[in-house]
């Protein structure tokens, strides 16, 4: 294994790493390999547009099982308030009607948007949740782009600053054309809810893992859940595994959704400065207390890229990254790096 310390955190080769395995996210807890206890309850399930998964300990068989449908219960109501794609919900009603004069929404929507736009101003924009004013005119399974006139006339529509977030649960868009999408943040709030769902109900183990985004609580009784980093350029390979408890991991690669073109990769992580796919990063996990935050945050370092991001995220006390280059190599924060 070849250790190299740099200016900007510790980079391994990725080559070096890679391990044979089976899942786009690996986590070595599937119920193949665990005990065969009755008190561990297991469901994966398809939400948001992703697999998701749960596992928890509960010495009540029905309550266990409940709970699990609870969790899936959770991630649906959030889709129905957050996606895009349902006519019905917030976004979409702001989407529509934001434009056009104040648009009324729930609390817990309009303390989303807060967190976004706290993040948008922590990172000078690198987040940015009217991306979507161009990023809806990508189609990554039709492998359509915008054309050059629509970045040019769609790309001054990403600004966080044209989102006004107004009293009484109050948000107003001052431009029109300007759209939202919560992609790189409502995952990880759906799973860290989940995750509050089942604390609230005593349990003191579980995961609730959604896409790239998971949430521990607790350990896996007495023992650590190990949590793998997926090879971005290898569908069964991992790079690293983590042992973790209590907290919360979150990916965002540029192997998601996408398409490659004349040699040039486009995903859906967009630059907001460009409206274009950032090239310097694979992929960027970042391990913080909270999957809402680490959800967000991994999106905010891919776009800042390794050279803004490292100093970035060195600065947040709570987080840790691990960065992969396009150059197939690890880059590590200090505190991981120890």
């Amino acid at each position: 294994m070849l250790l190299l310390d740099t200016c900007v955190g510790t980079v391994v080769t990725l080559n070096r790493l890679a391990l044979s395995v089976n899942l786009i996210v690996v986590l070595l807890i599937t119920a193949m390999t665990a005990p065969a206890w009755a008190e561990w309850h297991r469901l994966p399930f398809q939400t948001m547009g992703t697999q998701a998964y749960v596992e928890l300990w509960s010495e009540d068989d029905k309550l266990g099982k409940d709970l699990l449908i609870a969790v899936q219960n959770e991630f649906e109501r959030i889709n129905q308030l957050m996606s895009p794609y349902i006519a019905s919900s917030e976004l979409s009603l702001l989407n529509r009607e934001a434009a056009s004069g104040k648009v009324t929404v729930s609390a817990e929507f309009y303390r989303l948007l807060q967190q976004a736009e706290q993040l948008a101003v922590l990172s000078d924009g690198a987040f940015d949740i009217s991306f979507a004013s161009v990023g809806f005119s990508y189609d990554y399974r039709q492998k359509i782009k915008p054309s050059t006139e629509q970045l040019d006339s769609q790309r001054p529509l990403i600004n966080y600053r044209l989102i006004k977030l107004l009293p009484d649960n109050q948000v107003q868009f001052a431009k029109t054309g300007v759209k939202i999408d919560l992609g790189g943040i409502a995952k990880g709030y759906a799973v860290e809810q989940a995750i509050g769902v089942l604390a609230s109900a005593g349990v003191k183990h579980a995961l609730v893992t959604a896409g790239g985004d998971t949430r521990l609580l607790g350990d896996k009784r007495g023992r650590p859940w190990l949590v793998a980093i997926k090879h971005p350029r290898k569908d069964e390979g991992i790079v690293a595994q983590l042992p973790l408890s209590d907290s919360a991991i979150s990916t965002s690669g540029d192997y998601e959704r996408f398409f490659i073109e004349d040699g040039v990769r486009y995903h859906h992580i967009l630059d907001p400065k460009s409206g274009q796919s950032p090239s310097g990063l694979m992929s960027v996990t970042v391990l913080g207390p909270d999957s809402t935050r680490t959800d967000a945050m991994s999106t905010t370092l891919f776009v800042m890229g390794l050279e803004r991001g490292m100093p970035f995220i060195e600065q947040q006390s709570e987080f840790e990254a691990i960065f992969i280059s396009s150059e197939h190599q690890l880059y590590f924060t200090s505190g991981l790096a120890q």
